[in-house]
C-alpha cells in the first residue's frame, strides 16, 4: 500500500517514493540538550515514532536518525550557570530525553549523532562553501551568502525580507541581513568552547550541524526530513541552502512538519510559566501512555490544545480500551486491518485510526479473541502499550487495601475510600467499581 504524506515543500499530499525501493532514509531534528523536553517537543517525537511505525507497518525498511545538538549558545550559558562542562550537561539531559522516550514507548532511532562528534565534517563543508563562493568571512564568523543560493526560501513560502529583518541582528560587515552564520569565531563569553579550523578558531552555527549529521549518516539526499513547524524557517530553510550548495543535489525529497502544542489555548513559554514536561505529567498521577493517546487524538498537522481535563479523558479512554484486550489471542480481522492501514497510510490519520480501534472494541460480531488480535495489530503503529490480560497474582497488600476500601464505601466514608484508592494507585494498581463489585487491575505504565 502506498504511503502518502503532506510535503511542506509542495504544500500537497504526495505518495512517498523512496530512492531505493523499500529503503527509507529519515532524519529528525532532535533537541538542544540543555533542559528537559516539553510536551510540544514530545508531541513531535511521538509523531516521528508513529511515522516510522507506519512505514514499517507498510512493509518498508526504515533507517531513522535523530540528532542531538550539544554545542550552541544555550548549552554554553546553561553549563556556565550549573558550573559543569557542556559535555556533562549534554549527557545528563540526553539521558533524561531517552528516559522520556522509553516511558512514551517511542522507538529509539537507529542512530543518534551528536554535533560535537561531527565538528570535523562541518569544517570540511564550510571550507568547500568558501572555496565555491557560497560563503565569506566576516569579523565575527563565516557566513553563508543567501543571494548565491538557488530557490532560497522555497520551503518556507514567506516574505523573506520582512521575516529575516525581524529575527536577525545586523552585523556590520555582513553582505546582507539574510546571510546566516556557518561558524562563530571564539569570544571570551564562550568559556573555552571552541574548535580549531583553517578559517579561524570557533564553533559551528546551528544549521550546519544538521546538514553534516544528515549527510554523514544518511547520504547527500534523504527521503524524509521532519521537525516542528517552528523549524521550517530559518533552520530547515538554511539546511537546504547549504546542503545543496555543498553537494549539488536535492537535500530532502519530502518534508514533514508537526504543528504546535498549545496550553489552555496559549503557546508555551517560560514567561507565562506554562512549560509542561513529562515529569510534571507523571507527578500529577498520569500515565505517559495517556499523553501518547492524547497526542494521537489530533492530526499532526493541526494545532493541539493541552488541558489537564483532556489528559484525564485520554487516560480513562485508554484504560477502557485496554479492558477490551482479553487473554486469548485469535486472528486479526482482515477488513478492519485493511481500513486501519488505509487511515495510517493517508498522511498518518491517527484520529480515524483510534476511532477504528474503538469500533473494533465495541463490535459485537467480532469474537473477543479476534478483537484482541486486531487491537494488538493496530498497536504495532499506535504504540499505546495495550497487552493481553493474563492471569495476575494480586499482592496481598493490594487485596487488603481493596477490602478496607469496600468497607469504607459501605459506610459511605467517601474520603477514606478515595484515600485508599490513591494508595492503591501509588503502588501501581487500579481499582474500578462495577455492577459486579470492585475490579483490580495493573496500571498501564
Amino acid at each position: 500500500m502506498d504511503v502518502t504524506l503532506f510535503n511542506t515543500m509542495t504544500r500537497s499530499i504526495e505518495p512517498l517514493v523512496p530512492q531505493n525501493k523499500q529503503d527509507v532514509r529519515m532524519y529528525h531534528c532532535g533537541p538542544t540538550v540543555y533542559d528537559f523536553a516539553h510536551i510540544g517537543n514530545l508531541r513531535a517525537f511521538i509523531i516521528n515514532d508513529i511515522l516510522r511505525r507506519a512505514l514499517e507497518y507498510a512493509g518498508l525498511d526504515v533507517k531513522q536518525v535523530m540528532n542531538i545538538t550539544d554545542v550552541d549558545d544555550k548549552m554554553i550559558a546553561r553549563a556556565a550557570e550549573e558550573g559543569v562542562s557542556i559535555h556533562t550537561l549534554a549527557r545528563e539531559y540526553t539521558n533524561f530525553l531517552l528516559a522520556d522516550f522509553k516511558a512514551l514507548n517511542i522507538l529509539i532511532p537507529h542512530k543518534i549523532p551528536h554535533a560535537t562528534e561531527h565538528i570535523g565534517g562541518m569544517i570540511v563543508m564550510i571550507e568547500k562553501l568558501l572555496r565555491d563562493g557560497f560563503a565569506y568571512k566576516a569579523s565575527d564568523g563565516i557566513y553563508f551568502e543567501v543571494a548565491k543560493a538557488k530557490n532560497y526560501g522555497a520551503l518556507a513560502h514567506l516574505d523573506l525580507y520582512a521575516e529575516i529583518e525581524s529575527r536577525i541582528e545586523a552585523v556590520q560587515d555582513k553582505k546582507s541581513p539574510r546571510d546566516f552564520a556557518l561558524w562563530k569565531f571564539e569570544t571570551p563569553e564562550d568559556g573555552g568552547v571552541a574548535y580549531d579550523a583553517s578559517f579561524g578558531r570557533g564553533r559551528p552555527g546551528w544549521h550546519i550541524e544538521c546538514s553534516e549529521m544528515a549527510r554523514d549518516t544518511l547520504g547527500e539526499t534523504i527521503d524524509i526530513h521532519t521537525g516542528g513547524v517552528d523549524l521550517i524557517f530559518p533552520h530547515h530553510t538554511n539546511e537546504i541552502a547549504q546542503s545543496e550548495a555543498v553537494n549539488g543535489k536535492l537535500f530532502a525529497r519530502m518534508w514533514v512538519h508537526t504543528e504546535f502544542m498549545m496550553i489552555d489555548g496559549q503557546k508555551m513559554s517560560k514567561s507565562l510559566g506554562n512549560i509542561i514536561t513529562l515529569k510534571s505529567i507523571i507527578e500529577r498521577g498520569f500515565s505517559p501512555f495517556a499523553f501518547r493517546y492524547f497526542v494521537l487524538g489530533a492530526h499532526y498537522r493541526s494545532k493541539q490544545n493541552f488541558t489537564w481535563e483532556a489528559l484525564e479523558g485520554a487516560e480513562n479512554a485508554l484504560r477502557k480500551l485496554n479492558d477490551h484486550i482479553g487473554e486469548e489471542i485469535g486472528r486479526v480481522d482482515k477488513d478492519c486491518q485493511k481500513r486501519f492501514a488505509e487511515f495510517i497510510a493517508n498522511d498518518l490519520d491517527t484520529p480515524r485510526a483510534l476511532a477504528l480501534a474503538w469500533e473494533v472494541a465495541k463490535n459485537k460480531t467480532i469474537s473477543a479473541a479476534d478483537k484482541t488480535a486486531t487491537l494488538l495489530d493496530f498497536d504495532r503503529v499506535l504504540g499505546l502499550g495495550v497487552s493481553p490480560r493474563l492471569e495476575m497474582t494480586i499482592p496481598l497488600e493490594i487485596r487488603n487495601l481493596s477490602t478496607r476500601r469496600e468497607e469504607a464505601r459501605k459506610n459511605k466514608d467517601w474520603a477514606k475510600s478515595d484515600k485508599l484508592r490513591d494508595e492503591i494507585n501509588s503502588l501501581g494498581w487500579d481499582i474500578s467499581d462495577t455492577d459486579k463489585g470492585s475490579k483490580i487491575s495493573k496500571l498501564i505504565n
